[in-house]
């Protein structure tokens, strides 16, 4: 059983019932010596991170609990999860440089650690802790993946169309998984993360400004945060005045604790720092950051229970099509088969002519009864509702 906050552990505390099993995970345990004690054994207690100081490390391991204690050296802390954007850009009005992520970027780079088995450990627990609280947010949750390139600039007819559909769905009840990265997944991101048209109207508007990451990406960034922070403040209204009191972490945190966001949101991110070179995008309720890109990609296709929605995009996005193909064309009889909606026939057709493979692929298989190639945001939207009974073939408008 894992324990993640403070409540939760007095309330188990209170019960009185066995420590042995239990996982203790980024937890200030500075109070709490006196009550672990009290459990006399505690072989096979695991505490994991966090705050532990040394009189109740000691009594830990005396008593005979397993300690991981918190990372030295490394700018990211391996046992939190999930980040807000707030998180990964703390610092940047000292230019993106500055910033947690492109700090953690470096570190993952830095040739002198890239096979060192200390730092290989730490992002491997890093990312673990992150897959496990990505599993708990999604958990009962209808998530649509939505696929496209990096370059679709802010300000163009495309960029607003990714950030319709975004919308869309999530007003259908949908949680709007991407990449988590700039041109497609931001608009999707972004879409989703609005709370009405006029915001997002106005949000394109301010966004425009700044068409693109490259050359400045501090530019790029500081625009989509003081959007970020007025589409918070309009969602949250008066629960955001006071912003200390709501996240301990001072004013430039306008966030909703996890627990009040988790069952209202909309927008998720699932960005590598081996793409260092794209910065995540801030329109995302939570992001999940990996520095395996391995773990991530299938991450991310996996919990695309709803389906996945892939916009027009080269290299990388190709790639995730036939990640997500694959599951689709071995999949057993009884297995139950999201859709697959490509967007733009010329582009798929045509510029990088993947439909026809993917038709060869399908022929005489169940994947041929999820599998959409559409031009317009309805036809993306009404192809995610079909039963696949309903489905009947290639969809080719």
């Amino acid at each position: 059983m894992e324990i993640e906050t403070l409540d939760a552990l007095d309330e188990y505390l209170d019960d009185g019932g066995s420590l042995h099993g239990l996982r203790l995970q980024n937890l200030d345990l500075t109070d709490y010596g006196v009550h672990l004690g009290a459990h006399g054994d505690l072989t096979g207690l695991v505490v994991l991170g966090g705050v532990v100081p040394p009189d109740v490390a000691e009594l830990l391991h005396r008593r005979g609990a397993i300690v991981f204690p918190q990372v030295a050296d490394a700018p990211i802390d391996p046992w939190r999860g999930l980040y807000y954007p707030e998180d990964l850009y703390a610092g940047l009005e000292n230019g993106y440089a500055a910033t947690p992520d492109a700090k953690a970027y470096a570190w993952s780079i830095d040739a002198r650690l890239r096979t060192d088995a200390y730092a290989t450990l730490v992002r491997a627990i890093h990312d673990d802790s992150v897959t496990d609280d990505l599993d708990e947010f999604v958990e009962g949750r209808s998530c649509v993946g939505v696929m496209g390139g990096h370059a679709l600039l802010r300000g163009t007819p495309g960029y607003a169309e990714a950030a319709g559909l975004g919308r869309r769905l999530a007003e259908a009840g949908h949680v709007v998984v991407t990449g988590g990265g700039p041109g497609a997944m931001e608009a999707a991101n972004l879409g989703a993360f609005v709370p009405d048209t006029a915001a997002l109207a106005d949000a394109l508007e301010q966004l425009a400004t700044v068409p693109s990451f490259r050359p400045d990406v501090t530019a790029w960034a500081q625009v989509a945060m003081e959007v970020r922070r007025g589409v918070l403040r309009q969602s949250f209204g008066e629960a955001l005045s006071d912003v200390a009191d709501i996240t301990d972490d001072g004013p430039d945190r306008p966030i909703m604790p996890a627990e009040t966001l988790g069952p209202t949101a909309r927008s998720l991110g699932v960005p590598t720092w081996f793409y260092g070179h794209e910065p995540p995008n801030v329109f995302c309720d939570v992001v999940a950051k990996y520095f395996s890109n391995a773990i991530r990609e299938d991450g991310l296709l996996a919990r695309s229970n709803g389906g996945i929605v892939v916009l027009p995009g080269a290299a990388g996005t190709v790639q995730e099509i036939f990640q997500a193909v694959t599951p689709l064309y071995y999949a057993a009889d009884e297995q139950p088969l999201p859709p697959l909606v490509l967007v733009g026939n010329e582009h798929w057709k045509e510029t990088v002519p993947v439909w026809s493979t993917l038709q060869v692929l399908a022929a005489g298989r169940r994947m041929a009864e999820v599998l959409h190639l559409v031009d317009s945001i309805d036809e993306v939207c009404n192809a995610l509702a079909r039963p696949p009974g309903e489905r009947g073939g290639f969809t080719d408008y």
